[in-house]
């Protein structure tokens, strides 16, 4: 069973982390090439794909999980719960591409970018089409069809990759320096776009990527059941609600910088503080992998005997992991930065990075506490639980922006707060209705010990050799003690390669 899910983790880690990659890469490509002002445009934009995504999908991946669960001994139930939650995303999403671009004038100058018509109705139907493609991706999740997602994903990332860089980048070089198809280019080109190239290179990506699945969608006898809709809505509700909560603490924040603070100052703050949150990205890499691997898992094993157990100890790990990354990322923080952003108009948003990546923590345990909620069938205590999250993320952003001079810092300690309460409510809850036997002693020393020492290393001095030393130090400290802790589960897994090793010696 651990080895099953393990290796579709792996998969899932590899392609997640080559999918968030190309990306990664190309965020310091595009903070070099534009100023704060120009990138937060890029920023802007997808920080409000979120909650936009949220709505399209309205909780159907989880909901089509549930349900498809349910009928796991009748295959032609299953089908009809296929088809019923890809119709329902497919009616919401193309209802939603109508009326956005019909309204595409008026929504441009409501988003406070009048003059960037062209490219909101490019991310009208990028995110459309990345929705009606979430439902098929899912069906290839609980399929096991661990490969085929990775690689469509990965392909996804890439041309998108590949497409940016040749729009940005490769053409204006061809054609300024009179090369390879210049003259073709320059009568087809528009530099007054600039960074709005990044929304086409997407739009082709998420075409590519829809038309790749089509025959996950076609595969199958299609039948919709509106009474099996009806109970899928109830369901998927709450976990909409939640997931709009949800959006609303990881990038809303972007929304409240544009709206709250002075024009002018506002571009360059939301542009700063999106790029460094990138740096966050190392902890979402792991979180999203093995969310993506372990929610299957959790449902198909949601009747097993001993399925609270696993739970506790899949935790345990997660937490462990996530400690260790922490630690290791706050404590070279300030030469990964450097290295990862080279445009220095940027460097003065490093020192927020550390509570980011505490908060990112957070809610890394709060997405494994949220099991009980859903497997129990109690979305809407989700939903409840996620927004007191984004009721304290507004509060704070709201004050902290409006009445302070915090900037985006105020971004910041919100993220932490509000994820952190998140996580403390779900443990608090989760036990009362669906009791996890969790090693709570092990759970707060390893994120606990591993969030105070975070802080010591990186804000008790101003000098960076002091800061990198002392937090690579008490990084080693802390590997040194947790194995020491975990001695039996580390000779075991000893004992596990060591016979791998004999047997191919044999």
């Amino acid at each position: 069973m651990y080895k099953k899910l393990f290796s579709q983790t792996i998969i899932y880690g590899l392609s997640n982390v080559l999918v968030r990659v190309f990306p990664f890469i190309l965020t310091p490509m595009l903070v070099k090439a534009f100023g704060p002002a120009k990138y937060s445009i890029y920023a802007d934009f997808y920080s409000a794909a979120g909650i936009i995504s949220v709505l399209l999908t309205h909780g159907m991946e989880t909901t089509f999980f549930r349900f498809f669960q349910k009928f796991k001994d009748n295959a032609s139930r299953q089908n009809t719960v296929y088809y019923t939650s890809l119709t329902s995303v497919f009616i919401v999403s193309i209802a939603f591409l109508f009326f956005g671009i019909s309204a595409r004038q008026p929504l441009a100058k409501a988003f406070k970018h009048p003059d960037e018509v062209n490219f909101l109705v490019w991310f009208l139907f990028i995110l459309a089409a990345d929705a009606m493609s979430a439902v098929p991706f899912a069906k290839l999740r609980i399929e096991n069809k661990a490969i085929h997602f990775a690689s469509l994903k990965i392909m996804n990332s890439v041309v998108m990759f590949l497409l940016t860089v040749i729009l940005i980048f490769w053409i204006p070089n061809q054609i300024n320096n009179n090369g390879w198809g210049s003259g073709f280019f320059i009568k087809i080109y528009n530099f007054e776009y600039g960074i709005g190239y990044a929304f086409a290179a997407n739009l082709i990506a998420s075409i590519i990527t829809f038309a790749a699945l089509l025959p996950t969608i076609l595969n199958g006898s299609y039948k919709f059941d509106t009474s099996l809709w009806e109970k899928m809505l109830t369901y998927a509700w709450p976990i909409t609600i939640a997931g709009l909560a949800g959006i609303i603490n990881e990038t809303m924040d972007r929304q409240f910088i544009k709206y709250l603070l002075p024009e002018g100052k506002a571009e360059i703050e939301m542009g700063i503080y999106s790029a460094v949150y990138k740096i966050a990205t190392f902890i979402t890499l792991f979180k999203t992998a093995y969310l993506l691997g372990v929610e299957p898992f959790f449902f198909s094993h949601a009747g097993e005997k001993n399925s609270g157990k696993t739970y506790a100890t899949l935790m345990k790990y997660f937490s462990i992991f996530s400690a260790v990354i922490l630690l290791f990322l706050v404590a070279n923080l300030d030469w990964i930065g450097r290295l990862y952003i080279r445009n220095t108009d940027y460097w003065s948003g490093f020192k927020v990075v550390p509570i980011l990546l505490i908060g990112s923590t957070f809610l890394g345990i709060y997405l494994n506490l949220s099991i009980w909620y859903k497997l129990s069938d109690k979305t809407h205590y989700g939903a409840l639980i996620s927004c007191i999250g984004a009721f304290i993320t507004i509060l704070f952003n709201y004050l902290g922006l409006k009445y302070t001079n915090l900037g985006y810092w105020a971004c910041a300690y919100a993220t932490l707060f509000s994820y952190f309460t998140m996580m403390l409510i779900s443990y608090l809850w989760g036990q009362k209705y669906y009791s996890i036997p969790y090693n709570h002693r092990k759970l707060i020393f390893y994120i606990g010990g591993s969030t105070i020492l975070s802080l010591l290393s990186y804000y008790l001095s101003n000098s960076i050799i002091v800061r990198t030393l002392v937090g690579n130090i008490l990084f080693m400290l802390f590997i040194y003690v947790t194995l020491k802790i975990e001695y039996k589960d580390v000779a075991i897994f000893k004992a596990k390669i060591n016979t791998i090793l004999q047997s191919r010696k044999k």
